[in-house]
């Protein structure tokens, strides 16, 4: 039986491609991702990721909490350590889950990214992961983020344009 591995989720093209290199795990996805914006964004990519486990047959729990509010309360003062919190903030959650639920490991999505600091992802994950008594799985998971847009786009799943937050779409489409 293979161990079993909590995979925040970020997206349904970001978890298509990192599933190539989780394979010695049972994979249970967590929808956490409060720094998604605007609300239709949010839904889109929640929706998404709905669809593709339903018809894949993966499991997922989903932590709804469209946290536009909290998350611009939180950076507004620091735009430049929006990043920080944002990839804290999912990591804590993750962790709390994952040693809640009985994971023995967790690890994200986001990992597959070349867009995202990987370092400061792996600081949260390691800390979180020791507070909470859970493993952080840490990989580079990047050789596959193509394929993983790829494939999205050929199924016909809704691929994001941004990182996520307000922020990252206004600075997505003003160059």
């Amino acid at each position: 039986m293979k161990p079993g591995l909590l995979l925040h989720t970020c997206c349904a093209p970001c978890f298509i491609g990192t599933l190539p290199y989780l394979g010695e795990f049972e994979i249970s996805c967590f929808w956490y991702n409060p720094n998604i914006h605007p609300f239709t964004e949010y839904r889109a990519r929640l929706g998404a990721l709905c669809g593709y486990a339903a018809e894949n047959n993966i499991n997922l729990t989903v932590k709804d909490d469209y946290g536009l509010i909290e998350f611009t309360r939180s950076v507004i003062n620091n735009l430049d350590g929006r990043c920080r919190y944002c990839f804290e903030t999912r990591m804590k959650e993750t962790a709390k889950y994952a040693s809640e639920h009985g994971f023995g490991m967790f690890s994200t999505t986001l990992l597959v990214s070349p867009y995202q600091d990987r370092e400061k992802i792996k600081q949260a994950g390691e800390k979180y992961g020791e507070e909470y008594k859970t493993g952080f799985f840490y990989g580079d998971f990047r050789g596959n983020f193509k394929n993983g847009q790829q494939t999205a786009h050929n199924l016909g799943i809704y691929r994001q344009k941004y990182c996520g937050c307000i922020f990252s779409e206004r600075e997505r489409y003003v160059k």
